[in-house]
This record gives C-alpha cells, sequence and structure tokens, in this order.
C-alpha cells in the first residue's frame, strides 16, 4: 500500500498492520483544526515499511543484543594502543570514539526520560495522543546507528591519515562546519527528504518512520538502514571538508555530532521549550532554528515542514504548513494538564528504576524481572539511590486516559525494603499524606494506593489520612473489593478446597468469608491464623474453615508475601499458587503453576499504554490501580479504605462493563 490522495477533504496514508488487518491514518488538511485535538484512535500504524526496499534492515540484526561485539577488535587495538605506546604517540581521535559513543547514548536516554516525563506531567505538551507498545517495539534499536557511526570513525581513522592527532580546538575549523552545515547539509537534506515523500520511496523506506505519528526524542533516528547511509554522506561533508583542509578539531567533530543529536531530539520531544522570548529578542531565528511544534508538524501533516533544522528552505520553496506559528504558541501556553485520578505506587529494588517508564523504554515494556547487565550500571544505580534520598516528593510517572478519566501514576521515592523498617514509617506516611494533598489541590477526584502505600501497620488501608483531613474530597481508594473479586473468579471452577498461606491482610480476611459462603473449604495451617480468622467470621464458616498440617491435600494456593521457598517445596505437581498479595511469590517449582497478582487485562480504549505495571503482562494492570479508575468512572462518593469494603458483586459487574477482562491463563514456572 502506499499514498493516495483522496478528492475530499483528507489524505490517506494505507498500511498493511502487523496482523494483516488494513488500517490507515486520517490527516486532516483544515488549517483551523488543532492537532492536539485530532481523534486519538484514527491514528493505526505497522512496524515497518509496507514495500520494504534494499537494505532495509541492518547488517547486524541477526545478532540481536549482542550486536557490539562487533567493536571489540577496534576497542581492544585502542586499550592495546593505551598500554604499549608512549602517551605522545597516542592517537587521540581514535582513542575519543568509545567516550563519544557513549556520550551519544547517555544524550538520548536523557532527552527520552526528560521527554516522558514533560509529556506526562502535560504543560506544552503538542500531540496529546500517547504511545503503544508497537511503537515502543519499533523503536527498540534507536542505538543502531550510533554503532554504524562508530565503525564509520574507525575506519575512516584508519585508512584516512588527515583525521589521526587532529588538535582539540581549531576556530576556522568550527566555522567551516558551521557554514556547510547551514548551506549544503541542509538545503541537500531538504530535497532528499521531499523524495522521501514521493510514493515509491515512502512506501520501501520512509513510512518506517512515519509510523510513529506522536514522537519521542529516538523516533528521530528510526529509519531504515539505507536511509542512514544517506544521511551519514550528508553530515559528513562539514566532518570531511575539516579533515582534509587540515582544519579538523576534535571541538567541531563531536561538537557537530552532539548538535545534530540534540536537535534531532528536541525536535521529536514532543513538547515545546524554546521560549516565545528568543523569537522577540532575534526575529531571524525562526529561519534558522525549528522547534518541536515546527517537526511535529510534519509528522501529522505529513506534506509539510520538510526542513532538517532549518526552517529558511520551507520558507523559500513554499512548503511551510501554515499552522506553524499558531500551533507552537498553543503549546508555549499549554498548562499543566490536571489528573481526574492519581495512582500512588513506589519503586521496588535499586535497579527498578530502569524499568521505569522514564527509564530504559524497552525494559519498561516488559514485564519487571533482573537483568543481568544493570550491573553494569552499578555507578549510576548508587547515584539513583542517592537522589532518591535527597528528592522527598513524588514524581510523575506515567499518563493514561480512559474514556473521560484522566490517569497519573505517581511514585514514591522509596524502595520495598524501606517499607519494612520501622524508622521509616513517619517518612513514608509524610510523603503519602502530602501527595494526597496534591492530588486535592490539583482537583483530582480519586486517589488509588498501590503496592506497599496501604499497609495495615503503616497507615491502616489509607485510613489515617481520612481520619487526620475529614474534609477530604479527593477519595482514597485500596482497591480491596476488586482485589477479592478478581481473586475469586481466579480459583478454577469445580474447586471445592484452598490453602491459604500468607499475611492476613484485610483482602485474605475478605476472600477466605467470601470463599467459605460458597461452600469452598478453606484450609490454614497454622492455629493462630485459624483462631483470628475464625473469630471475626463468628459461626458461619465452621464448617469450611478448618486447620490442617498437609499440605499435599489441595492444589490450588492462595498466597500472600510469607510464603516460605519451602513451603513450595511441600506442594504437589500440578499446584496453582495463587497470591493475594501485591508481590509475586518466587517461582521456584517448575512442575507447578503461578497466576499473576490480582490484576486484569485492559480495554483497548485505554490510551497510552507503553509500559508494564511492575511484573505484569502487557496491557494488563492491578486490579488496586483499577479500582481507582471504576471509583471515578461510576462516580460513587464514598472511601474505600480502613477496615470497610465495597459491595464486591457491585464492583466486579462495573468492572466488567466497562470492558476489563479478568486473566483466565496462569502461568507455568521456567525457573
Amino acid at each position: 500500500m502506499y499514498l493516495a490522495t483522496l478528492e475530499l477533504e483528507c489524505t490517506i496514508y494505507t498500511t498493511p498492520y502487523t496482523t494483516k488487518q488494513l488500517s490507515f491514518i486520517l490527516v486532516i488538511r483544515s488549517p483551523s483544526k488543532a492537532i492536539s485535538s485530532f481523534p486519538s484512535k484514527l491514528v493505526v500504524h505497522r512496524s515497518m515499511a509496507s514495500k520494504p526496499g534494499i537494505l532495509t534492515d541492518w547488517p547486524w540484526k541477526p545478532l540481536g543484543s549482542f550486536k557490539y561485539i562487533i567493536l571489540a577488535p577496534w576497542i581492544t587495538e585502542s586499550i592495546y594502543s593505551i598500554i604499549v605506546k608512549d602517551a605522545k604517540r597516542w592517537d587521540v581521535f581514535n582513542l575519543a570514539i568509545l567516550p563519544l559513543m557513549l556520550w551519544r547514548m547517555l544524550h538520548s536516554q536523557l532527552w527520552i526520560s526528560l521527554s516522558r516525563y514533560r509529556t506526562a506531567k502535560g504543560p506544552k505538551r503538542i500531540v496529546d495522543k500517547g504511545i503503544e507498545f508497537d511503537q515502543v517495539d519499533r523503536e527498540r534499536n534507536w542505538d543502531d546507528q550510533i554503532l554504524f557511526n562508530a565503525i564509520i570513525f574507525y575506519l575512516g581513522n584508519k585508512y584516512f591519515p588527515g583525521g589521526s592527532h587532529i588538535p582539540i580546538w581549531r576556530t576556522d575549523g568550527v566555522i567551516i562546519t558551521m557554514l556547510l552545515h547551514a548551506g549544503p547539509v541542509e538545503f541537500l537534506y531538504y530535497w532528499f527528504h521531499r523524495a522521501l515523500h514521493h510514493h515509491y520511496l515512502y512506501s520501501r523506506y520512509h513510512s518506517h518512520h512515519h509510523s510513529s505519528i506522536v514522537t519521542e526524542p529516538i523516533t528521530s533516528v528510526i529509519h531504515p538502514f539505507a536511509e542512514h547511509i544517506v544521511y551519514f554522506a550528508l553530515f559528513a561533508i562539514p566532518m570531511l571538508t575539516v579533515v582534509f583542509t587540515g582544519t579538523g578539531s576534535m571541538i567541531a567533530i563531536a561538537g557537530y555530532i552532539t548538535y545534530i543529536d540534540f536537535m534531532n531530539n528536541m525536535g521529536h520531544c514532543n513538547f515545546e521549550l524554546i521560549p516565545n522570548w528568543v523569537f522577540s529578542i532575534f526575529p531571524p531565528l525562526k529561519y534558522l532554528m525549528y522547534t518541536p511544534s515546527f517537526h511535529s508538524l510534519h509528522h501529522t501533516q505529513f506534506r509539510a515542514n520538510y526542513s532538517l533544522f532549518m526552517p529558511i528552505y520551507d520558507y523559500i520553496y513554499d512548503t511551510l504548513d501554515k499552522n506553524s506559528d499558531t500551533l507552537y504558541e498553543n503549546s508555549v501556553k499549554r498548562k499543566e494538564e490536571p489528573p481526574s485520578v492519581v495512582h500512588l505506587t513506589h519503586l521496588t529494588t535499586p535497579e527498578s528504576i530502569y524499568h521505569l517508564r522514564l527509564g530504559f523504554a524497552y525494559l519498561a515494556s516488559k514485564p519487571y524481572s533482573s537483568v543481568w547487565y544493570l550491573w553494569l550500571l552499578w555507578p549510576v544505580t548508587l547515584l539513583s539511590m542517592v537522589l532518591t534520598k535527597i528528592y522527598r516528593r513524588t514524581f510523575v510517572v506515567e499518563r493514561n486516559r480512559f474514556d473521560q478519566v484522566r490517569l497519573q501514576t505517581w511514585a514514591i521515592p522509596k524502595y520495598r525494603v524501606q517499607y519494612c523498617l520501622k524508622r521509616q514509617k513517619e517518612s513514608i506516611n509524610n510523603m503519602i499524606e502530602e501527595a494526597v494533598l496534591e492530588a486535592e489541590e490539583k482537583g483530582a477526584s480519586v486517589l488509588s494506593l498501590g503496592l506497599m502505600n496501604q499497609g495495615e501497620e503503616l497507615n491502616r488501608y489509607g485510613e489515617v489520612y481520612v481520619k487526620k483531613h475529614p474534609q477530604l474530597k479527593v477519595k482514597l481508594v485500596d482497591g480491596s473489593s476488586l482485589a477479592v473479586a478478581a481473586l475469586l473468579n481466579s480459583i478454577p471452577k469445580g474447586t471445592n478446597q484452598v490453602l491459604l498461606r500468607g499475611n492476613l491482610t484485610k483482602v485474605a480476611f475478605a476472600v477466605t468469608f467470601a470463599l467459605c459462603q460458597k461452600g469452598i473449604q478453606v484450609i490454614v495451617l497454622r492455629e493462630d491464623e485459624y483462631e483470628k480468622l475464625d473469630k471475626s467470621f463468628g459461626t458461619k464458616s465452621e464448617d469450611n474453615l478448618v486447620i490442617s498440617k498437609s499440605y499435599s491435600s489441595c492444589k490450588v494456593w492462595l498466597v500472600g508475601d510469607d510464603l516460605t521457598e519451602e513451603e513450595q517445596r511441600k506442594a504437589t505437581e500440578g499446584t496453582l499458587f495463587i497470591p493475594f498479595s501485591q508481590f509475586p511469590p518466587k517461582k521456584l517449582r517448575k512442575d507447578c503453576f503461578y497466576h499473576t497478582t490480582p490484576a486484569m487485562q485492559t480495554p483497548m480504549d485505554l490510551e497510552n499504554v507503553d509500559s508494564c505495571e511492575n511484573w505484569l503482562p502487557r496491557r494488563v494492570m492491578s486490579v488496586w490501580r483499577i479500582a481507582g479508575i471504576l471509583h471515578a468512572l461510576e462516580g460513587w462518593e464514598e472511601h474505600e479504605c480502613g477496615y470497610t469494603m465495597c459491595n464486591i458483586e457491585k464492583v466486579w459487574e462495573a468492572c466488567l462493563k466497562h470492558g476489563f477482562q479478568p486473566l483466565r491463563v496462569p502461568i507455568q514456572s521456567k525457573s
């Protein structure tokens, strides 16, 4: 499929989606139509060009995550030269290639984190629609172009002696680089870019880049391999010129590459960060530097704003989108978006910061698990722990929209282990209370408490905040009612007995009572647990609540946080472990099955889902988070915290009514 123009008020780009379904992007050409008001459900795109041309894939694609092994010979040679050669004979440019590559990766990652943080909060955001998992997967290989450039630099330094032993600074070389970029590079790029939008090249190459309607900084480098060859040839014009004329310097080359990365990342960050006063002081700057909103129009309108970084060529050849100034002014003035629902979570392990949506995008798009190479980042991990100790306020992690509900997820900069320390109790409670009051100030109607933010020993499931602030308008939700409903529907049909193991939380009491009422026998192993449960239930559960010392009589276990490894090993083959806590048990048995923590599949109407919630699969959300959304959708006016619960059947029916679906398939351990 390729570009087709209707004789109406729109242009349609059609590409087959990965599931072979036909989908399209409708681009409105009306000048008065604001980009941010485009219907969010119109945009569906596939992850590759519709007719991939030659040199689409990167040569090292089969290597996967081991692609950096390609650089091993050159890096080894550089290290060897440092060891055996005198410092005066070191090839400075050769030694600078690896640090430059690492700097470029760090530079891009900083832009990713900043962009995701700012677009989650909302101020100066340009396009409202969020991104999805397909875009994250498509943009996973954003570092390929850095690897490609490093290979070219190593080869160039080896076969072009003029590039060796260049000085740190030469003024004439810097000036030449600037002039050559403003002239030949920008001019040639403009016409090459226009050529890429011809249907022949667009369908084979450039449509891959335009699959991302809502851009992220790394979208800037998501192109087929063939395109990157041409781009590097263009950007090499200034660098080769200064090398061959003897005017090159480290600052000229490294600075030019950093400038390209900076402008590329800025133009695709989806929030406007160029202040209006800059153009007021120097009006001609609008012809020499583009803005994020300027390039955003190119990704939504397609047939406009082709320039690289300098819009002057769009002015000269009349391809400037007439909405450029209006969109810029509207984006600059845009205020922070107030949430209607806030979900309050926290960090789990020191490495979990990389799995946040603000961290490594690809890791965040997969269920949380330990990754060995993160140990290489221990200095960064240690620094992040220091920063979380200094920064004692919640921060916005993610935003979603469902129907009319604007959901924001906030995280408390505390780790799971800190919630277990008594000396941290006051500090954590203060931060939770501040988050509650901040949510109220921002106009949120509901705040749901996730993970350990609702512990009984910490704050009695959130009750302390309601008692301390009796006039609180924002409703606190601990999600226990929906958790019980999800657990009841996770137990296989025909089950007549379950084994209960773990800390007796509010959810454990409620689900045990509900099972006994249904005639399902609940087995406990400890006498103190039996007495607590029996005392709370009265005589209604005498026949169905039993105490036993046997582990082998039951194949369905409801488990909490203190399930030991020894107890797991006593389970019979084929046992199904269903956690009722917010943290999953360690999967030790290959011959057993493990259900997720209480969670549900989200409807496709839930927007901006591009990360996994902790250890849950894609597009699966914990019931504690869903409960807050339901509270807002249904307009319920009561708090669900402390030792009170909502009607379980009512909550479950509301959940299904809004399109959330239960998880039916348990996961067999692979450990």
